[in-house]
């Protein structure tokens, strides 16, 4: 321990982990007597009859301690007004200049990477490759107990007709302006190269040549896993969807799935950094160990709160993950409640990666023409999943309306619903795989936020993966339906008055169903003779207004009745839950639009 004349007290100066400081603090820490050792004592009379005492309580100057600022420093002065501004908020500044944006920073893609634009060359240079490796990296550092969240940005650049190298570094705090840059410029690749590793290095404690075994060193900087490589591209130059001869809903459809600007104000809602983790750019190795250190954080919180520990894992899924918390402290995730916000994030996070990627990829089978193609036919293509539209007037798509406006929950006043377009889908090898021949078939609602069906629709529903927690999933991790429409598109994200969200009608093989009245995790191997869960509510659709459709699903598209009133239930509507994905069978999207009584 040492004594810290700014905080005055004494603190430990160890650390937890290799993300977390210790914390402990003491103003009179335990002491013990100094012996003198004896070999010392018998050479030196002086030494052996120095007589040692204990220091039992140090005394503190209250007056000295209750001083409080009169006027700032010169040094405080001079940052100026955003300086004044953020020492005031935090208490301390991070960086040693002022000047960089945090917030959504232009990249500049040349060779087949991204360059960082603030670096001055920018516009004349590209990243260097190193035995094939790109000389790139952002390395993270948060500690929610101090208030800091930083980064540090290392790019090694080569002028792009020139044999001129120059070495980028930019750090700060993340989502403010504090913060700096720095170039140097070499003119061999032996020294530019020698000085990026060195730089690596002194940040982050590992050596650049060993980058793929990373490991954490106390005191020092992670590895932020982010791909800055991107596929060479060619703007195109035609409209999205001026060429399409697609069907105007399907097209409309395929707009509204593919906006990037709606994927980045998705990731902006979960206060995600998208400058240091740029969209689509976050790989599924680091999503995979957040996930990881949610369960860690729902295993600490079933017992008896142990501060440290989750401070240490909050410091260590900010760092995976990096946020944007402007000059605002980092939040401890110490609750139930705050896990499952982030484990929808981290949900969101792999289905907006599967669609960026979708967007990014080549086309399998592009044709050689010299005319360009429309991004809408190319995005459709990619998809790998037919659509086709109901028509309005079609009895098919009376009965999805009915089903839609009936079974709104009496409790969701918040929005009325208003179908706009059904589109018929059939994604491949899904009816192949679906498991028909354990019966009980129902057409169910499913929803989420309009950036997830990217990956939906390429890969399906899918359940959390092995690393997520079970704390984000009352019954367990698998896929949740439900029988009331508004039940879903609550989980649609729309809180615009006007704005269009997408539900899922889903056709699900129940089999035989066990009824739950409360939460219980369940996996399928602990289902033990049953084939999925029903969560069961106070509310239903009237089981007398039932149809089944020539399909071979039932659905309940009665309106509202009361259900189970003599049981003990936690839910108000039913939730329908399965964990093999190949007793789902995606049949429809239907676009709808939330009118919002504000009133």
């Amino acid at each position: 321990m040492s004594f810290s004349p700014t905080s005055r007290t004494y603190r430990c100066d160890g650390q937890l982990s290799e993300y977390t400081k210790c914390t402990y603090r003491d103003d009179n820490p335990q002491r013990k007597e100094f012996i003198i050792p004896q070999d010392l004592a018998k050479k030196n009379k002086f030494l052996k009859e120095l007589q040692t005492n204990v220091l039992e309580k140090r005394i503190y100057n209250e007056a000295i301690a209750n001083e409080k600022i009169v006027e700032r420093s010169n040094q405080f002065k001079k940052l100026g007004s955003r300086g004044m501004r953020a020492s005031d908020e935090a208490g301390h500044v991070h960086g040693k200049s002022l000047g960089v944006g945090s917030g959504m920073s232009q990249q500049l893609i040349k060779g087949g990477t991204i360059v960082d634009q603030e670096c001055e060359y920018a516009d004349v240079s590209h990243v260097h490759r190193k035995n094939g490796v790109l000389c790139s990296v952002v390395l993270g550092s948060v500690d929610a107990q101090a208030n800091r969240n930083s980064f540090y940005k290392i790019q090694l650049l080569k002028h792009d007709n020139k044999s001129t190298f120059y070495l980028f570094r930019s750090w700060g705090r993340v989502g403010t302006v504090i913060g700096g840059t720095r170039t140097e410029s070499f003119h061999n690749e032996e020294d530019a190269v020698r000085a990026f590793q060195r730089l690596f290095y002194e940040k982050s404690g590992n050596e650049w040549e060993n980058k793929e075994n990373f490991k954490k060193v106390p005191g020092r900087m992670d590895l932020v896993d982010t791909d800055f490589s991107v596929k060479e591209e060619k703007p195109s130059s035609v409209e999205p969807g001026s060429l399409s001869k697609l069907h105007p809903a399907i097209k409309d459809l395929l707009l509204m799935i593919f906006d990037t600007e709606q994927m980045k104000t998705q990731m902006l809602q979960f206060q995600l950094d998208l400058d240091k983790m740029p969209l689509g750019k976050l790989s599924k190795k680091q999503i995979t160990k957040a996930y990881s250190v949610l369960t860690e954080l729902q295993t600490l919180l079933e017992k008896e709160v142990d501060h440290d520990k989750v401070l240490d894992a909050s410091n260590r899924f900010y760092t995976l993950i990096p946020h944007n918390f402007g000059m605002r402290k980092p939040l401890l995730l110490k609750s139930t409640d705050m896990i499952k916000e982030k484990c929808a994030m981290l949900d969101s996070l792999l289905d907006i990666q599967v669609a960026y990627e979708v967007i990014k990829e080549e086309v399998k089978e592009e044709k050689e023409t010299e005319e360009e193609r429309d991004p809408v036919d190319m995005h459709y293509e990619k998809l790998n999943c037919k659509m086709e539209v109901v028509e309005h007037d079609s009895s098919e798509f009376k009965t999805i309306k009915t089903y839609l406006e009936n079974t709104h929950g009496a409790t969701h006043t918040m929005f009325d619903l208003e179908i706009i377009d059904i589109i018929r889908v059939e994604r491949a090898d899904e009816k192949e795989k679906f498991k028909t021949d354990i019966g009980n078939r129902m057409l169910l609602w499913h929803g989420s936020v309009t950036a997830n069906y990217g990956g939906i629709l390429s890969q399906g529903l899918r359940i959390a993966p092995p690393e997520a927690p079970v704390t984000g999933y009352m019954f367990g991790k698998g896929v949740y339906f439900a029988d009331m429409a508004s039940k879903a598109a609550n989980y649609c994200k729309v809180f615009t008055d006007g704005a269009d969200g997408l539900l899922l009608l889903c056709d699900v093989a129940l089999g035989k169903v066990k009824s739950e009245l409360d939460a219980k995790g369940y996996t399928l191997k602990k289902l033990k003779g049953f084939d999925s869960v029903q969560g069961l509510g106070k509310s239903e659709p009237d089981p007398k207004e039932t149809m089944k459709s020539e399909e071979g699903y039932v659905i309940p598209l009665g309106k509202p009745v009361d259900a189970n009133q003599d049981k003990d239930c936690s839910l108000l509507y039913n939730e329908y839950v399965v964990y093999d994905v190949d007793q789902i069978r995606l049949r429809y999207i239907v676009k709808t639009k939330f009118k919002m009584n504000l009133v």
